[in-house]
């Protein structure tokens, strides 16, 4: 398909432009999964904590070590 039809597509709006990708090739750019282990009482804690603040365990790991590690990366420039 021509760039220009699918834009006239898309910009019309009354068909969806779905049909005419390819999903099996999107991601998410700078993402990856990871699984980590937790004993059960970190995530029993993790999950009052959540509770607390309203936001999902994930939301609040990722909040907790976005705040660590600029502290972790400075100390070790310091270090240098």
């Amino acid at each position: 398909m021509k760039t220009e039809d699918f834009d006239k597509i898309f910009d019309d709006g009354e068909e969806s432009v779905i049909p005419y990708l390819d999903m099996t090739t999107l991601h998410r750019p700078n993402r990856e999964s990871v699984s980590i282990n937790f004993p059960t009482w970190m995530i029993e804690s993790i999950d009052r904590e959540s509770a607390k603040l309203g936001v999902a365990r994930q939301s609040l790991i990722k909040l907790w070590l976005a705040e660590k590690l600029p502290e972790k990366q400075e100390n070790l420039r310091k270090a240098d």
